[in-house]
């Protein structure tokens, strides 16, 4: 096909553009699907969105200290690390990796867990030898995070369902990982407890707690990375499904029930499998037909860093068939590589996309350059070019746009919906008043305000006879300090805190969020943000109370947490 004019071209890439277009209907619609859906999670089991119980009843506040040890299998690799918490929301990390071999993962249960052993043997030898020293209640505890399908019966019990990313050891099937893991453990005579079983999301909620400026408990934590999630704090008496039969009751066994709460493992990913309200279009449909699971995870499709780039290159063959993209001038010139990238399904990365949104010259020069070497096209024109560019930016901030999403559900599933109960039922300004006049450590108000509002909670939920008496306190507070062992990253795009110029420290909603697609993509908060404000249970007035923070090593840092908060 001879290549078409500059606005030809530009006109059907366009097109292609708004076909990926979200609209604040369609945001709303999704805001609404994915209330009721996480409702149904929280009643019942074997539900479209399955709202996982973590056994994980609180989360940190910056102030706890201590060594504690993570583990984390995900794959070829095995990571142990050791996080020491100072008590002012900092950390000091130190790790070992070990390639995984082979062999290893199809052999049995205990070559795999006894190999594991050694490598945590080796790690607390060499960095906490005097721990052999003490007795048992001094024994270092540890986090597991487990990247494998496991069905989680307490806080450190899980039974492994099946296997994925090449291992398979079929004698481990059914059996208890930490269970596996503390035997060999036992067997060494390691000083050491497993505490923890940790899914990752869970872990960015947790390490987002700890670092978190202010005293705002950490509502959220959400990864948007190769592939997206996301774990919240829900009130006990919201998860039903815990205490809705006898069976259910035998089957999700013992938890601590003193906090009222209870972090929940939406796996978001699964949203809306029925195509009820997501948005479709031909590329989206081309890339479920190739994919390993279709029909599954159909929210995760359209969103997260493992499915952009097979989209765009969906949508660039699209253009090129029917709008002469990439055409050669002359049957004599080939212009797109034997064997290139642009035919090569799965082989474009989501930093295509990111850096071919980031050039923002008036020749779009980095963009060619990019898209001769990781499309394999030769001799891009500016046209060509912009008309990439255009496509990758819309299928980009569709995909902020779809994040909004579940955010904003949780929001007015927990924050709104409890400020609208307390609004309803006392006068909340006459409370926040009298606290504030306190003479008391901020902390202490703090745990002031949560009994109180505890109990108004209470108050409210015993007159309309909808609950048992026990109620749930609010998050715990966070102590402001960053971090020191997790530098901020060049080119990082969320900036959080820039629109909560005075908004008050107490009516802030505070989420983690990890992955490289809402740590780096450009413009990518800003297009979730603009999302949010369009959910009309949100607007302008709660979005510029959201501050959105990375929380960096979920497996690391935030199983170390969560085996630190089983302990208590």
């Amino acid at each position: 096909m001879a290549p078409i004019t500059k606005s030809n071209l530009l006109e059907r890439a366009q097109a292609v553009a708004e076909e990926f277009e979200y609209t604040p209907e369609q945001v709303n619609a999704g805001v609404a699907e994915f209330l009721h859906l996480m409702d149904a999670g929280l009643q019942l089991d074997n539900q479209p969105m399955t709202m996982i119980p973590t056994y994980v009843t609180s989360v940190p506040n910056g102030t706890e200290k201590g060594v504690y040890l993570a583990v984390d299998l995900g794959g070829t690799n095995f990571r142990v690390c050791s996080i020491t918490l100072n008590g002012d929301s900092t950390f000091e990390l130190v790790q070992a990796k070990s390639a995984i071999p082979k062999e290893l993962m199809i052999g049995t249960a205990h070559e795999l867990f006894s190999f594991l052993a050694e490598r945590i043997s080796d790690f607390v030898k060499e960095h906490h030898a005097e721990h052999f020293d003490e007795d048992n209640e001094h024994h270092l505890r540890l986090g597991f995070t487990f990247s494998f399908p496991v069905d989680q019966k307490g806080i450190n019990k899980g039974f492994l369902i099946r296997w994925t990313k090449g291992f398979d050891i079929k004698d481990a099937i059914g059996k208890d990982v930490c269970a596996l893991l503390q035997k060999e453990i036992d067997a060494l005579e390691l000083p050491v407890v497993v505490a923890a079983l940790v899914n990752d999301t869970v872990g960015t909620l947790m390490a987002r707690s700890y670092t978190s400026p202010g005293e705002t408990g950490t509502l959220l934590g959400a990864i948007f990375g190769t592939g997206t999630n996301g774990a919240y704090v829900e009130k006990l008496r919201n998860l039903k499904k815990l205490t809705a039969t006898e069976e259910a009751k035998e089957a999700y066994g013992v938890y601590d029930k003193s906090t009222g709460e209870m972090v929940v493992n939406t796996e978001w990913g699964s949203f809306d499998n029925a195509m009820k309200v997501l948005p479709d279009t031909r590329y989206d449909r081309a890339l479920d037909a190739n994919s390993v699971n279709p029909g599954i995870q159909m929210f995760e499709k359209r969103i997260s860093g493992m499915f952009l780039g097979e989209i765009l290159r969906n949508a660039l063959l699209y253009l090129r068939d029917e709008a002469g993209l990439f055409a050669s001038t002359d049957s004599n010139t080939v212009r797109i590589k034997e064997g290139a990238s642009i035919y090569t399904p799965w082989s474009i990365d989501t930093a295509f996309l990111s850096n071919i949104e980031a050039d923002i010259t008036t020749e779009l020069t980095a963009a060619k350059a990019l898209i001769a070497k990781e499309l394999g096209v030769s001799g891009a024109t500016l046209e060509e070019a912009q008309a990439v560019k255009l496509v990758a930016r819309a299928i980009g901030r569709r995909s902020a746009r779809l994040s909004a999403v579940p955010i904003a559900a949780i929001i007015i599933a927990t924050k709104l919906r409890q400020e609208q109960k307390i609004d309803e039922g006392v006068g909340l300004d006459e409370v926040e008043t009298g606290i504030a006049n306190l003479q008391v450590a901020p902390g202490r108000r703090r745990s002031i305000v949560n009994s109180i509002i505890g109990t108004l909670l209470s108050v409210v939920d015993r007159v309309r006879g909808t609950v048992t008496p026990a109620v749930a306190p609010v998050v715990a507070p966070i102590v402001d300090a960053p971090p020191k062992s997790a530098p901020v990253p060049q080119g990082r795009t969320i900036t959080p805190a820039t629109v909560l110029s005075g908004t008050a420290e107490e009516s802030i909603i505070d989420l983690g969020v990890d992955g490289s697609v809402v740590e780096y993509y450009p413009n990518f908060e800003k297009y979730l943000r603009e999302a949010l404000i369009e959910v009309k249970e949100i607007g302008t007035r709660v979005e510029k109370r959201v501050r959105i923070g990375v929380a960096k090593d979920g497996s690391g840092v935030g199983a170390a947490l969560i085996a630190l908060v089983a302990s208590l």
